[in-house]
């Protein structure tokens, strides 16, 4: 299945006005182009982000950028990102990846990354690929990917990481083999004169030689701490009464300066930022929906927010969409919970409202993952799992198993029994990612419909258990068992259900094909087929009539079984999904026998071709 593309996370942040030219550390980054890995490791508030955007904008190679977050520590999402980044290169890069990564089971890792690697190699140009925030990302699985491209890296490419930790990559053997090149903190520190240039170039202050040392020295050349710091001062007289006034570690300076940041700026503005530092992604509209405030109206604000250097990133040129600097709007969240609880009594509540604007915005929008995300934010149980749902394909189907995953781990489980078809969605995504799980979750599930009132939605609830019992059953190859759980899946099932109806006839035609029953087998896959067209489910439609080829070429209707296996290729698509594996080596086989061992040898390549994919 698909995963939706935030195009904003693919934009490279433009560089910004008046910012200080680190002529020293683009030297280094430059330097570090015939080596694999560039490492940016600093935390929050050195300017990595800032460097590596102005370092490209003089960098004369074609650039890759994704902005990394925690729903990308699902693999099959974030490799769909990585596609998609570099696509920004070259378009075509990567359509075979994409299309594996639409089979009902995940391909092996490797598989992916080899058909990828293939294609970035062919790129005419060098590129740099710029992946930000990979400290969000935790998961082991993304790590083998990261590793796997950097055993396997083509030479024309380089890879830039920026993270607040270090990553759980091969650092030290890359260090060893001087393939690394790396910029702590130590490095990304202003200098004095740095920092001179900043404060008066960047920020418009007028501050004496002593005054400039001594702010440098007490933020320790901290670029977060030295822009709200002169952000601070910004109208004031005594600026050297004001720089002795703070010392302290970064948190207390932090939340001294950001006190005084916003104290600065009128009431509409302090509620502004207050209120939308929930959001990941700002744009005038989604603002507008949050706050309901005309008198701040949403892009008008941003666009002032961004001329007073508020720490605000635009996404793109457009000057359309923005976020905050991760650590202004890490603080700002701290301060709009302790200022709705000491307005409302209940910061919960107020905080969960401004999710739940947020979701309907983004729902409306077609952006159905942020939806979800700000509705269990919400602690909206039940708008939630309805987003997740979807229409027609849930969502941990289109690359968010991660967070629905940690999401339904989140929920008490009283809540979950209330709700059995939450049970039901556990046992759903376990089977993606744990199958061993599912059935302790399916038994859940039983028990939370014990004594529930029968009707159609409890009934259908039986069916989708009884359903991933027969596809655990064919994971076991249990033959009887995929037969007894589809029967009792297809009696329970609701009739409109036709995403699980498609794929339960397909379990109960596997399970006669097995048993050589090619009669009721064949009956079964025309079912597939009439209902996976009614539904749009390309996927079992393709297994199935992959499936009629096979039993149509063990009758020796070699004729028809071509012309299936042909039907197959034309449904999976240019280039063809990896599914469609099975359909070529059926015309191998087929084309063998009839001795046109060119068409054979054909359909044996691209067979193997595809395989590697899965």
């Amino acid at each position: 299945m698909s995963t939706s593309i935030l195009a904003t996370k693919l934009y490279i942040p433009p560089p910004r006005p008046q910012a200080v030219l680190r002529r020293r550390l683009i030297e280094q980054l430059n330097e570090g182009l015939h080596r694999k890995l560039t490492l940016v490791c600093a935390p929050a508030g050195f300017g990595k982000t800032t460097l590596i955007s102005e370092w490209l904008a003089g960098c004369e190679r074609p650039a890759a950028w994704l902005s990394l977050e925690e729903g990308d520590s699902d693999p099959a999402r974030f490799l769909s990102y990585l596609v998609a980044a570099f696509q920004t290169i070259a378009a075509n890069v990567g359509e075979g990846v994409l299309g594996a990564l639409r089979s009902p089971q995940p391909p092996p890792t490797e598989a992916v990354l080899t058909v990828l690697l293939n294609d970035i190699t062919a790129f005419e140009d060098d590129s740099v690929l710029v992946l930000d925030d990979y400290h969000a990302v935790d998961a082991r699985a993304v790590d083998d990917v990261l590793t796997f491209l950097l055993e396997h890296q083509p030479p024309r490419m380089h890879l830039v990481i920026a993270t607040r930790e270090d990553p759980n990559l091969p650092l030290a053997r890359l260090r060893a083999g001087g393939q690394l090149t790396e910029l702590r903190a130590s490095d990304l520190r202003f200098t004095p004169s740095e920092a001179a240039g900043f404060l008066e170039g960047a920020m418009g202050l007028d501050l004496s030689a002593e005054d400039i040392d001594a702010l440098e020295t007490r933020t320790e050349g901290w670029i977060a701490g030295l822009q709200l710091a002169a952000l601070s001062m910004q109208g004031r007289t005594a600026a050297t009464s004001f720089i002795e006034s703070f010392t302290g570690s970064h948190h207390f300076v932090l939340d001294y300066l950001v006190e005084e940041v916003l104290g600065q700026q009128s009431e509409s503005v302090q509620t502004f930022l207050l209120r939308t530092s929930i959001l990941d992604r700002l744009c005038g509209p989604l603002c507008d929906a949050v706050l309901l405030d005309s008198s701040a109206p949403g892009q008008e604000t941003l666009e002032y927010i961004e001329r007073a250097n508020l720490f605000l990133v635009p996404l793109g040129n457009e000057r359309r969409w923005y976020r905050y600097h991760h650590l202004f709007a890490d603080l700002l969240r701290q301060r709009l919970q302790q200022s709705i609880a000491s307005t409302t009594g209940d910061g919960g509540r107020g905080v969960a409202t401004l999710h739940s604007r947020a979701s309907l915005w983004y729902e409306d929008n077609g952006l159905e993952i942020e939806a979800f995300r700000h509705a269990a934010a919400a602690n909206d149980v039940e708008r939630a799992e309805r987003l997740i749902e979807g229409e027609g394909v849930p969502l941990y189907f289109r690359g968010t198993v991660a967070p629905v995953l940690k999401w339904l781990e989140s929920l008490p489980k009283m809540v979950v029994d209330a709700r059995p078809s939450l049970w039901v969605m556990y046992a759903s995504v376990l089977l993606l990612v744990d199958h061993t799980a599912v059935e302790q979750k399916l038994q859940a599930a039983e028990a939370a419909l014990q004594g529930a009132e029968q009707d159609d939605k409890t009934r259908d609830l039986v069916g989708r258990i009884a359903s991933m019992r027969a596809t655990l059953a064919v994971i076991e190859h249990d033959v009887e068992t995929i037969i007894t759980q589809s029967r009792r899946a297809l009696k329970f099932l609701h009739p409109d259900n036709l995403p699980v109806l498609t794929a339960t006839t397909w379990t109960l035609g596997h399970a006669h094909q097995l048993q050589g029953d090619r009669a009721a087998a064949s009956r079964a896959y025309n079912e597939v087929i009439s209902t996976g067209n009614s539904s749009g489910d390309s996927v079992y439609t393709i297994a199935a009539t992959i499936n009629l080829g096979q039993l149509q070429e063990a009758d020796n209707k070699l004729s028809l079984a071509t012309s299936t296996y042909r039907r197959v290729l034309q449904m999976a698509g240019d280039p063809p999904q990896p599914i469609a594996c099975e359909a070529c080596l059926g015309l191998a086989r087929i084309t063998y026998q009839w001795n046109d061992l060119d068409a054979a040898q054909q359909h044996g390549q691209q067979f193997l071709q595809l395989t590697r994919q899965m």
